[in-house]
């Protein structure tokens, strides 16, 4: 029989599922319920680097230093996805923002949600899509620690005269925000092992619940600004640069013949942006429009990222295809 703790536990895991099964039904209420009464969520906005933190902190709990040096075994899918990241979505932004004859600021914001590193939620969708993790993290990581070059040498290339990124203060909030929990999760998983393995399950929900408090957060702070006139073009803008980064970031891992969770994780990496990041920038260094594609894209990625997440899910289910186990990222398994 199960003790209390272990009863408590296994409720909590079960709540993460049944959440998981109707997140993207979540999303898509809480975000109107959010643009209706934005105050609900204005006290987060502060506190949206502390939330990305507890989502990458829980990631780094399900991973092992082996699972790193399994990666530096075999770099190319990392090296791949970076690079993939910083090809297709800045090339995207440019190309859309040409398409629809975007100018100006709303132009630049485009660009740069575009240039942005890989976005903390696709280590969530990954995990939720049984994807690689640990693959996902490490692309994740590596693009954030490139963004101090990437960032204003793609802005340069793409936007001109529009953008001026300070690179100190970039690189050093990413190390903040993202590398210091991943790091700690990873120590913790190695240093206390099966310990923190019993928790692992509840991590899911963990996850939904600070993703659902982040799209809270960011309505709430930009509510006035998101279905204007202004900013009627930018929707479609948004969600054709997101859905197309998936579609590509696909189409590349099947042509490099990698491994279905390797496909997914890739898939997310490629088509899902830091947009926290992007509109932190836009209404720091910008006027305020810039910052609108970026909150859009935030709202939108979570959305489309969810359903993908879902359908991979379940796809997996209906063909009897147990999810590998998070680390479990070269196996020889067909």
């Amino acid at each position: 029989m199960l003790n209390e703790g272990e009863e408590k536990m296994s409720k909590v895991e079960k709540l993460g599922k049944v959440i998981g099964r109707w997140f993207t039904l979540l999303v898509v209420l809480w975000a109107a319920f959010n643009y209706v009464l934005p105050q609900t969520s204005l006290w987060l906005v502060p506190n949206v680097s502390y939330l990305l933190g507890i989502i990458l902190f829980g990631m780094g709990l399900t991973l092992k230093l082996e699972d790193f040096e399994r990666i530096a075994k075999k770099p190319l899918p990392v090296l791949a996805g970076t690079v993939a990241h910083y090809v297709i979505m800045p090339t995207l932004a440019w190309l859309l923002c040409l398409i629809f004859q975007l100018k100006g600021a709303t132009a630049a914001g485009v660009i740069l949600v575009g240039s942005c590193p890989s976005g903390t939620s696709s280590s969530v969708m990954a995990y939720l899509a049984g994807g690689d993790v640990a693959l996902d993290v490490s692309i994740e990581t590596l693009s954030t620690l490139l963004a101090p070059v990437a960032l204003p040498g793609l802005l340069l290339l793409f936007a001109g005269e529009y953008v001026d990124i300070p690179t100190t203060s970039l690189f050093l909030s990413t190390v903040k925000i993202v590398l210091f929990p991943i790091i700690l999760g990873v120590v913790l998983h190695s240093v206390f092992g099966r310990k923190i393995e019993k928790i692992t399950h509840v991590l899911p929900l963990v996850s939904q619940v600070a993703i659902l408090m982040i799209i809270g957060a960011v309505i709430a702070a930009n509510h006035a600004n998101l279905f204007t006139a202004a900013t009627a073009l930018v929707i479609p803008v948004v969600m054709l640069h997101n859905l197309s980064g998936y579609g590509l970031g696909y189409l590349f891992s099947k042509l490099i013949r990698l491994r279905d969770p390797q496909r997914k994780a890739i898939t997310f990496e490629v088509g899902m942006q830091d947009s926290s990041l992007g509109a932190t920038l836009a209404i720091k260094y910008f006027v305020p429009a810039a910052a609108i594609p970026s909150t859009i894209f935030s709202i939108w990625h979570n959305i489309s990222g969810s359903v993908l997440a879902s359908y991979w899910r379940d796809k997996a289910t209906e063909q009897s295809q147990p999810v590998k186990p998070l680390g479990n990222i070269y196996s020889t398994d067909k």
